[in-house]
């Protein structure tokens, strides 16, 4: 059995998906040749692109609205929102949108997409980085919330959620590597 850490598990996770199947992509600030906040893009870029690994500007709501529509037609985004506090600058595409999109079509649409989040405490974020919004999202209908624990975990989970028909709110936490 090998040892990964939990952002290398959910790096892992991406590329297989993305390598199985070509509707998958991922979006946010700083994707390309940063890797991510933490590194869990790290050479995907280079391996998929910049149409599949996309950099976009700091406009939380805007990410997430891309990732809605791309996802209403026919894609799989994953959106990067860098920190669990830049979500609730999304809620509005989150909330009113992606949950609802189901059922204000009767089942005829759907928007598979997932949200990924930075949850839980580290020294040094500041108080818009620090946040606990994970009630939130467990409270929202038509949202799939997942909060993985170990790297095992994050593997396993980052495929189901990109594999899912409805909108992922995925928690993943900081301190865990990632």
């Amino acid at each position: 059995m090998s040892m990964m850490t939990y952002a290398d598990a959910s790096r892992l996770a991406l590329q297989q998906e993305m390598a199985r199947d070509p509707l998958v992509w991922a979006l946010g600030e700083d994707l390309g040749p940063e890797g991510g906040v933490a590194g869990q893009y790290k050479g995907l870029q280079q391996m998929f692109g910049s149409r599949r690994i996309v950099d976009t500007p700091i406009s939380e709501n805007a990410i997430m609205g891309a990732a809605v529509g791309a996802a209403m037609c026919g894609t799989r985004p994953v959106a990067e929102l860098r920190f669990a506090d830049f979500g609730l600058c999304a809620a509005d595409e989150l909330i009113n949108q992606a949950a609802k999109i189901r059922y204000m079509f009767n089942g005829q649409a759907r928007v598979p997409l997932v949200a990924r989040q930075a949850i839980g405490f580290r020294q040094g974020i500041a108080a818009q980085h620090s946040q606990s919004t994970e009630a939130l999202w467990v409270h929202v209908p038509g949202l799939v919330v997942l909060a993985p624990a170990t790297p095992a975990d994050n593997h396993a989970l980052l495929k189901a959620a990109i594999r899912c028909d409805d909108p992922v709110i995925y928690l993943e936490h900081r301190s865990s590597g990632r």
